[in-house]
């Protein structure tokens, strides 16, 4: 959870420039009950700027999966990698979607995936249910 306010207008600019979708799970804003959140991409804690370049606009699943990570083990070679990161990464270069399916295609997106929890029974049921299929 943020400890400076995120002042309207920046939250504004941050949901416009996701598109009103989660920026980690692609989910959008007007499906969930409860609301997305402007993120730290690097924590408070860990000396993150409340500045657009910072932030990210998450669901609240991938929010409170994250935390203020900056990273973790690689699922397929157990090293460290950082999360991807929304401003300075290309979501469609480290990810692929597959019958609802978030794949990780490079050691950031599986991290990502894997830490974020972006494949369980219930975060592929929504997607299948509110987001057109990218396969058809």
């Amino acid at each position: 959870m943020s400890k400076t306010p995120i002042p309207a207008a920046i939250r504004r600019l941050v949901e416009e420039r996701a598109g009103y979708r989660c920026e980690l799970c692609l989910v959008p804003i007007d499906i969930t009950f409860f609301p997305h959140e402007v993120d730290h991409i690097i924590a408070e804690k860990h000396q993150g700027k409340t500045e657009p370049e910072n932030l990210a606009l998450v669901c609240w699943r991938c929010n409170r999966h994250k935390g203020s990570d900056l990273g973790s083990f690689d699922p397929v070679t157990r090293r460290f990698c950082f999360l991807f990161n929304p401003r300075t990464q290309i979501w469609s270069e480290h990810f692929t979607l597959q019958n609802h399916e978030i794949i990780g295609t490079t050691p950031e997106g599986r991290t990502t995936a894997s830490l974020l929890q972006l494949n369980t029974n219930q975060r592929k049921t929504e997607r299948q249910r509110f987001m057109p299929s990218p396969e058809t």
